[in-house]
């Protein structure tokens, strides 16, 4: 099993629209602020290699989604703008004026779409496994029953670890990496509802937004898919990568869907080289108390 490497961090509970969300803050203090958000059914610990290697250079914040980790439970549909301006106010309490926004899946959508709406917060944004697309017919009626079998349960059921590691681990990780396959039964830490809640709003219920990637300008973009991704295919997320003027597009070979923890040195690496094309950032303001 991998040890905790978030040795260092603060946790905190900011309110925010969508009700309590758990931050952990740690790192560089007067260093750019990089802010995680994760997948589905993950929380701000999936970052655990990404804080490792990045704290040394950046103010690094960890988000528990909403309706994950340690923030609040979740009982409402909700959609990504919600979740921007979610993100818009813990980044106010955080005294964050930009932020390079680090995203896998449901978090890669949110980096997407979160530059269209909030350029002037964003100095760059990284996408992992991600879509702007409508979900297909088949991805809508694997997430609607397994919402429907969440919901009526008050403690997740072990299915819902196998339904974590069926999504999110390709033929690579099966065969040559067991800590990874062990780590997808993390997702029992969640609260069911709100789990299904999050499968109805982000999953199901999500838009097309390729027309408002096209909005996009003068933000830095890299989108990264997974080779053995089946949620979001390569040639789903090269189409996101596409909508976004400018935007770095990569493929990391024998990698699947939560590509930020299942091979983190091949994302980090493609992070670094994306950092050393940005403009140096102005010095931030002091960081809050947390």
């Amino acid at each position: 099993m991998a040890t905790n490497r978030l040795d260092g961090v603060t946790e905190k509970l900011i309110p925010t629209s969508l009700g309590l969300i758990n931050v952990r803050v740690g790192g560089r203090p007067d260093g750019p602020a990089m802010v995680c958000w994760p997948s589905l059914m993950m929380d701000g610990t999936m970052w655990q290699y990404q804080y490792e290697h990045f704290a040394p250079t950046h103010r690094v914040v960890l988000i528990d989604s909403p309706g994950h980790g340690k923030s609040d439970a979740l009982r409402k549909l909700i959609d990504l703008k919600d979740c921007a301006d979610a993100l818009v106010e813990i980044l106010d309490a955080l005294a964050i004026d930009t932020c390079v926004l680090v995203g896998n899946s449901w978090g890669g959508m949110l980096a997407g779409i979160f530059p269209a709406h909030y350029p002037q917060r964003t100095a760059a944004a990284i996408g992992i496994n991600c879509t702007a697309s409508l979900p297909t017919t088949a991805e809508s009626i694997w997430a609607t029953a397994l919402s429907a079998f969440l919901s009526l349960h008050a403690t997740m059921p072990p299915l819902a670890a196998k339904a974590a590691r069926a999504a999110f681990a390709g033929p690579t990780a099966e065969a040559t990496n067991p800590e990874f396959t062990e780590f997808t039964h993390s997702v029992l830490r969640n609260d069911p509802k709100s789990v299904a809640w999050a499968l109805r709003s982000i999953l199901i219920g999500r838009k097309d937004e390729h027309r408002r990637l096209h909005t996009i300008q003068n933000v830095p973009a890299l989108i990264i898919a997974g080779e053995e991704d089946s949620q979001f295919p390569v040639h789903v997320v090269r189409k996101m990568a596409d909508a976004i003027e400018g935007s770095t597009f990569r493929v990391l070979p024998h990698t699947a869907h939560l590509a930020a923890r299942e091979n983190p040195d091949a994302v980090n690496a493609e992070i670094d080289t994306f950092l050393t094309t940005l403009p140096t950032p102005p010095a931030p303001a002091p960081p809050a108390t947390v």
